[in-house]
This record gives C-alpha cells, sequence and structure tokens, in this order.
C-alpha cells in the first residue's frame, strides 16, 4: 500500500480556502457513486498488461469494501474500464505518436474488447446491479470519452469518489473533469495506486488543494454510514 504523505501546510492551506479540512465529509450516500477506474488485467496483471501497476493488486481489498459501503446506504458503483478503438489511432493520434509503433501495438492488444487484458480484475467484487462504463481517454469524463456524466446524472448522482490506477493518470484526469462539470469529487487516499509513493502524493496534493476532497477508506465509509443514519433519522 502506498505511505500516503499529506503535508500540513497542505491541509492548512485547504482548512483556510475551505473552513474545514474535508469540503465534502457531508456527502449525500444516496447521491454518491463509487467511479471504479481501470482495474483491469491490462494494468494489474504482469503476463498481459501493457502499463502494469502492480500497486493496483493491493488496493482491491479497500475497494470492495467501499463498494459495499455504498450499496449498502444507497448509492451506486461504476466500474470504468478503457478500451482500444481503431478510431483513436486518428482522434487521438497525439497519444499514439507519443507511444510510437511498439508502444501502439502493445495497447492495442491489452485493451481490445474481448482479451483479457480488457476483463475486470477477478478478485474485484463486482455484482449484477452496479453499472459497467466503457472510455476510450484518459478521463471517463471528458467530451467524446464516455456517457458516464449522463448516467450519473440519470440516476440523480452528484457526488463521486475515485478509486482505481493509476492515481496521476486516468484516476486525477477522471476526478478533475468530475469536478469540472459540477460533481462533488473526492479522491480516496488509500484506493488508488500509482507506480510510486511519489507520483501517488503528488497527484493527491495537486487535487486536494483546488478540486475537491480527498479521504481514506475508513473515512470515506464513516461519513457513508453517519450521513446515512442522519437521512433516515430525518425522514422518520
Amino acid at each position: 500500500m502506498h505511505k500516503v504523505s499529506i503535508p500540513q501546510t497542505v491541509i492548512d492551506r485547504v482548512t483556510t480556502r475551505h473552513g474545514r479540512e474535508h469540503v465534502h465529509a457531508d456527502l449525500d450516500p444516496r447521491r454518491t457513486a463509487l467511479v471504479v477506474v481501470d482495474m483491469q488485467n491490462a494494468f494489474m496483471l504482469p503476463s498481459v498488461a501493457h502499463a502494469p501497476c502492480l500497486m493496483a493488486q493491493e488496493i482491491v481489498p479497500n475497494i470492495n469494501r467501499l463498494a459495499q459501503a455504498v450499496r449498502d446506504t444507497g448509492g451506486a458503483v461504476v466500474w470504468i474500464k478503457t478500451a482500444y478503438t481503431d478510431e483513436t489511432l486518428k482522434d487521438w493520434s497525439t497519444l499514439y505518436d507519443m507511444l510510437g509503433s511498439r508502444g501502439t501495438s502493445r495497447r492495442a492488444e491489452a485493451l481490445a474488447r474481448g482479451s483479457k487484458g480488457y476483463e475486470i480484475w477477478p478478485e474485484l467484487d463486482v455484482r449484477a446491479d452496479d453499472i459497467t462504463v466503457e472510455k476510450n481517454r484518459y478521463s471517463a469524463f471528458i467530451q467524446g470519452s464516455s456517457d458516464l456524466a449522463g448516467v450519473l446524472r440519470a440516476r440523480g448522482l452528484d457526488t463521486v469518489l475515485i478509486t482505481g490506477t493509476v492515481t496521476n493518470v486516468c484516476c486525477e484526469s477522471t476526478a478533475r473533469d468530475a469536478m469540472m462539470l459540477n460533481f462533488k469529487t473526492v479522491m480516496i487516499t488509500d484506493g488508488n495506486a500509482a507506480v510510486t509513493d511519489e507520483d501517488h502524493n503528488a497527484s493527491l496534493i495537486g487535487f486536494y488543494l483546488i478540486f475537491g476532497d480527498i479521504m481514506s477508506t475508513d473515512f470515506a465509509i464513516e461519513c457513508l454510514k453517519r450521513n446515512a443514519q442522519k437521512g433516515l433519522a430525518a425522514a422518520e
């Protein structure tokens, strides 16, 4: 698991900006979605991965715990899967120019629909009532990548908890764009995985300072349960 290190100076700046350390601690569980980004074999299983992040295997139990808590308190769980498409060779040519022919070939093979790499990691607790959304960019929310924003809004969901891999690429891109599209957004500190602790912490810090909130799995579950109880009490 990553050694999460958020400097006190960063926490102080956030507290000064928002008046509290956790701006989204009052989230409504019934309007909350757990968004699990790219927890696929293509990023986790060395034999097929084109961009392996072995740390992602270690966050699986936390994602499963959080998924159950979200379901139990009335929210939704969304599994995001990246897919390679031939169309992106043209309309995302900048990426493939940077990857080169070998990198492009590896990505295409690992993320082809129906391939072993495309599949979600088998130890993740995916349920029949969960939602699966396919994306074709790093961010699941950027225009043309997926219909995630519409899927969430159709269900009355306005808050997203971001987990998955890798922290500083697809997860952070998705989280930043979620906030830009007016979703309350939280990155889970021990529910995201990067290649190094330095990458992971830099991403969390940058997001926390401006774009949204960061919480541990335990803290997020506590918020879900506490606020669900408040909602039940208010309804009585």
